[in-house]
């Protein structure tokens, strides 16, 4: 009797347990779609359908128009394109970079190894901001410790609206969020056993070619996970982008100056209603289209980014 009570309270836990998780799912889900599902709702409404007192989700009259009118106005399909490659640049010279610098913080002792990587720290926890002005400067006078104006006469060069900022902060492990993915590769370099290390010196191979032919193939689950996360944050930042360039058609430049730009477009137009409902209208299917890329991508990794970061040291 007792024995049938305790099984009976177990399986009352259980299902309760099984109610809350549910809830919380649903919840979660509905807070991180809901926005997106506005979004897509809003893109296909016509403007007849912004005072409608009936519609609220599903439109009465479907149209295409807020997505030909933002296509237009941002110019979707170069900056889909410039923002592409711009963001694969840097993700994988980010990565290669990052990579090299988690591997000597893991495995090669040396003196100060230990502050520098306080340094790495100090990066992921102090706001970007705080050191905007100085990055500023130096890419606008950028000399090269020196070297540049001893080659040009006393010239420095101005790096600012071009791809040069990104290529060098990538190139040497400062690029955006760079700190979390040395993070990321050392907490993994430092799981695989020594042993492995050791085999391989013994063996005649050196730092470089154990960490090219040994560590670096046995630490994809860390590098999918970095590729992902670098590219992702590439593609919504909008603080250095908007500050590193300002002609070049970038997802982020162009969001930034759409409602500018869309302005001006109903300006040029005689008989066309500046109605600020329908310029949101439009604004919101402009940030539809730059996260559409992004939903596209995840729906094809998603596997592999769940598998990767259950394997990286991120967890446990």
């Amino acid at each position: 009797m007792i024995l049938a009570r305790l099984l009976s309270l177990e399986s009352w836990k259980r299902g309760l347990w099984t109610i809350i998780r549910l809830v919380l799912i649903i919840g979660l889900s509905f807070v991180i779609l809901y926005p997106i599902i506005q979004k897509i709702s809003t893109a296909i409404k016509d403007k007849a359908d912004l005072y409608s007192p009936i519609v609220v989700f599903i439109p009465e009259h479907f149209t295409l128009d807020n997505f030909k009118q933002a296509i237009s106005i941002m110019d979707y399909w170069e900056t889909l394109l410039n923002t592409f490659v711009l963001s694969s640049m840097t993700t994988i010279m980010t990565a290669a970079s990052c990579a090299f610098a988690g591997y000597a913080f893991a495995r090669l002792k040396f003196k100060g190894s230990n502050l520098l990587f306080g340094g790495v720290i100090l990066t992921i926890l102090v706001p970007p901001t705080t050191i905007l002005i100085p990055i500023y400067m130096n890419l606008k006078d950028f000399t090269l410790l020196g070297l540049i104006p001893l080659l040009t006469g006393g010239k420095s060069l101005n790096l600012l609206d071009s791809y040069w900022p990104f290529i060098l902060t990538s190139l040497t492990a400062n690029s955006l969020k760079a700190g979390l993915y040395i993070f990321i590769f050392r907490q993994f370099f430092r799981g695989i056993p020594k042993e492995v290390e050791e085999a391989a010196y013994i063996d005649g191979a050196g730092i470089g070619s154990t960490f090219l032919r040994i560590m670096l193939p046995n630490a994809i689950p860390s590098i999918v996970t970095v590729l992902l996360f670098s590219f992702v944050w590439q593609w919504n930042d909008s603080f250095f982008t908007t500050t590193y360039l300002t002609s070049s058609k970038v997802m982020s430049t162009q969001l930034s100056s759409l409602p500018y730009n869309l302005q001006i477009l109903l300006e040029g137009g005689a008989t066309t209603n500046k109605d600020p409902f329908f310029m949101s209208m439009v604004q919101d299917t402009g940030i539809l289209l730059a996260i559409l890329p992004l939903v596209i991508l995840y729906l094809f990794v998603q596997r592999y980014f769940v598998e990767s970061i259950e394997r990286t040291g991120i967890v446990g």
